[in-house]
């Protein structure tokens, strides 16, 4: 498979883009952390793409990112308030909140589980495929599982040449560091991965202590209570 690299602000670029993941076919963009793969995000077969593409262990559940936050229960079953409170804050944005997910979302992309991990990203680009594709896109970073997270569309092709047709490029990613990830399906809620959005940032909004499996020392979690800590 050929892989082009063709740029994001380009009409027929980002038609060529929306029409793949309409075939239900990987491709990868940038973001406003690091460049992600998605794919069609109620769509089995390009879900099981995904995985191949990044050479992801089954099992390892893949996260969904959404356009606006009311899309949020379009993929959750309930949305706690503390849910609520944080997507009003941080959305669009850095942070990933973990909730109870859906009837509809296909269970090869929550791993088994019964969680989604869900995002609504601060880039136009990535917004506008999402509306454009009509549904979430089931997304990750850019490379191969345990590679490292890719800042701009070169960094992808080195890792993912040959494995996807399309990488839309937007020049160098605004932030090369990962989204922080929240639990807040637990009482209190959990944070699973510190990121962009620091623990003291979602507990002045929350104004409560939450819980932290990650140590900040060591920089990866003390614990994995669900399977959404490993996301290369």
């Amino acid at each position: 498979m050929k892989t082009q690299i063709l740029p994001a602000t380009d009409p027929e670029a980002f038609a060529r883009a929306v029409q793949l993941l309409r075939e239900h076919r990987v491709i990868a963009f940038p973001t406003d952390t690091v460049y992600g793969i998605g794919a069609h995000g109620f769509s089995e077969h390009a879900i099981e793409q995904l995985y191949v593409v990044k050479a992801r262990e089954r099992g390892k559940a893949i996260p969904y990112l959404l356009s606006d936050v009311e899309h949020l229960n379009r993929v959750a079953r309930e949305i706690p308030a503390t849910a609520r409170l944080l997507a009003t804050k941080f959305w669009p944005g850095a942070l990933t909140l973990v909730v109870r997910a859906s009837a509809g979302v296909p269970k090869i992309l929550i791993g088994g589980g019964e969680t989604v991990a869900v995002r609504v990203p601060n880039h136009r680009i990535t917004r506008a495929l999402i509306d454009a594709l009509g549904v979430p896109l089931a997304a990750t970073s850019a490379n191969i599982s345990g590679g490292r997270d890719p800042a701009n569309a070169d960094e992808v092709r080195a890792q993912l040449d040959g494995r996807l047709p399309l990488i839309l490029d937007g020049g160098a990613a605004r932030g090369n560091v990962p989204s922080t990830v929240v639990d807040v399906t637990t009482e209190p809620p959990r944070v699973l991965r510190v990121g962009v959005i620091t623990v003291e940032e979602i507990e002045r909004v929350l104004k409560r202590r939450i819980v932290s499996s990650w140590n900040r020392a060591a920089n990866y979690p003390t614990s994995e209570p669900t399977n959404y800590v490993n996301w290369n």
